[in-house]
């Protein structure tokens, strides 16, 4: 019986629900500080006096690489498991951020708090999610919806602290506070108790217990020697070369070593198959993934999630700046635009997983309409003129961005659930390169004219080009309804599916 048989009974509730509360935090704490760079960005131009296109690097880098590497993180969950990473990623987004209090120049912030932080908050994305899949079967949705609530939470808090922070202690001391803070994911760890045992400490058993065995095998051949005559050596000399012959091979375990003698044409025959047999798994990934790549639908999803991720993140960056260059606002408010977006974000995010699990919703639909949406309210933002029209933008542009958490339904409902691990982190790399890209674009947009007029009219152009897109190629055409798509009840959170729970969630 294994240790997640054993555990069954603690599924869905119990200790699950301490699981859920420190995974929470940990998100609340890691993600807080990126999902408010916003507050941070025009401290950084003051600051540092270079262009808006370079500082913004710095934003798009924290959220974008986490996305990116998420294939790493997964890695990493999976051989080391959650407790540990999540122990390593606080390090490193703790460490990120007091770092970030000494950075000398925008070049130095994109390391530390673009790339360090960054992939922190890939990792413990991975790992809170992972252990929160092994604690929930029937009520799964529910737990990951308020985990990863816990971002958007972080986002409304952190923005508003951070303000307050930078009034009193300055920026430097704003970062050296707010990665403080972080340490305290290491705390949220301890109660991350895994159900299965990761792939690194298994193989570390099965190591040790063959050394064991060695020793038992070599101590047991001593005491056999030792109670002979002393001449019984040389009746059987073949015998003696036959225990030679296994203890050298015993002893040459690497993959790599072919010796000359009988055996060593059959290590390399075998080492040779083990090559080809991986090759022949690295052939039908990448066959696999073409076909998921030829597949009309979903090239769509990723064409449109790029086009979203391109053009709506940058608002949370710019927010504030933009309402600061028209005038709007002197200064940062005491309830920011991104604490607004934030909070509406969490919102959407739970609003529009509701609707997406009832009957008869179309996820896919459901996700192209919010993505039009979206670019809707980018084209209207240098439309505003007055403050207040700027907030209404910000609790739209949020409730609307919450539609990552379709993401998921979307991808099952095109390829089906067998294949939705190696969907979602294509989808999910999609996603990651627009995130990095799009703060850079709008800032050099700026540069360049001096306004951000044009680059949100662009923004929003791209943003509702990859909506309509995906709208087309979603709606029913005759036969080709469920052509390459399964149909949407096949997949209901709640429900069990044959599949690999950990591998979903690490890049969910």
């Amino acid at each position: 019986m294994t240790l997640l048989q054993s555990n069954r009974k603690a599924l869905d509730g119990g200790w699950g629900w301490a699981v859920v509360a420190a995974c929470f935090m940990a998100q609340l704490l890691a993600y807080g500080s990126p999902q408010s760079v916003g507050v941070l960005y025009p401290e950084w131009l003051t600051a540092f006096k270079e262009g808006k296109g370079m500082t913004a690097w710095v934003g798009s880098l924290v959220s974008g690489v986490g996305l990116i590497a998420s294939p790493v993180c997964s890695a990493c969950v999976v051989n080391f498991g959650a407790r540990p990473v999540t122990i390593f990623s606080g390090v490193m987004v703790s460490g990120g951020l007091m770092l970030s209090a000494f950075a000398p120049n925008v070049p130095f912030l994109i390391f530390s708090y673009g790339i360090v932080v960054g992939l922190g908050c890939g990792l413990l994305w991975a790992a809170t999610l992972t252990i929160t899949c092994q604690y929930f079967d029937k009520r799964q949705g529910l737990a990951l919806g308020i985990v990863t609530t816990g971002t958007s939470v972080g986002g409304f808090l952190y923005a508003t602290a951070q303000v307050e922070f930078i009034q009193l202690f300055g920026l430097d001391g704003c970062l050296m506070i707010i990665g403080a803070l972080a340490l305290n994911i290491i705390a949220c760890a301890g109660p991350m108790r895994a159900l299965q045992l990761p792939t690194y400490y298994l193989r570390q058993r099965a190591a040790a217990l063959e050394r064991a065995q060695e020793q038992l095998y070599a101590k047991a051949r001593t005491n056999e020697e030792s109670v002979k005559p002393s001449g019984a050596n040389n009746k059987n000399p073949h015998s003696n070369d036959l225990l030679i012959t296994i203890e050298t091979k015993d002893n040459e375990r690497g993959p790599l070593r072919c010796s000359t003698n009988e055996k060593g044409p059959l290590r390399c025959s075998a080492l040779l198959e083990a090559i080809k047999a991986k090759q022949s798994d690295y052939s039908q990934y990448l066959q696999s993934t073409a076909e998921l790549l030829q597949d009309r639908v979903f090239m769509c999803l990723c064409v449109a999630l790029f086009c979203f991720s391109l053009g709506a993140f940058p608002p949370l960056l710019f927010l504030e700046d933009v309402a600061q260059s028209q005038g709007l606002i002197d200064g940062i408010s005491r309830l920011p635009l991104v604490s607004i977006v934030a909070i509406s974000q969490g919102v959407g995010k739970l609003l529009l997983g509701v609707t997406a699990d009832l009957k008869g919703v179309d996820s896919v639909v459901l996700y192209s309409l919010t993505v039009l949406g979206s670019g809707v309210a980018l084209v209207l933002i240098p439309l505003s003129q007055t403050y207040v029209l700027l907030q209404l933008l910000a609790v739209g542009l949020g409730f609307l961005s919450g539609n990552w958490s379709l993401t998921s339904y979307c991808t099952t409902s095109i390829v089906g659930i067998d294949r939705l691990t190696q969907a979602h982190g294509i989808l999910m790399f999609f996603g990651g390169f627009g995130v990095m890209l799009g703060p850079p674009v709008v800032g050099w947009f700026y540069d360049w004219t001096l306004s951000y007029d044009l680059a949100f009219y662009l923004s929003g152009a791209c943003v509702m080009l990859g909506g309509a897109c995906l709208l087309l190629a979603a709606l029913p055409c005759g036969d080709k309804k469920t052509e390459g798509r399964r149909p949407e009840l096949e997949y209901r959170p709640g429900v069990q599916h044959n599949g690999s729970c950990e591998q979903v969630a690490s890049v969910a």
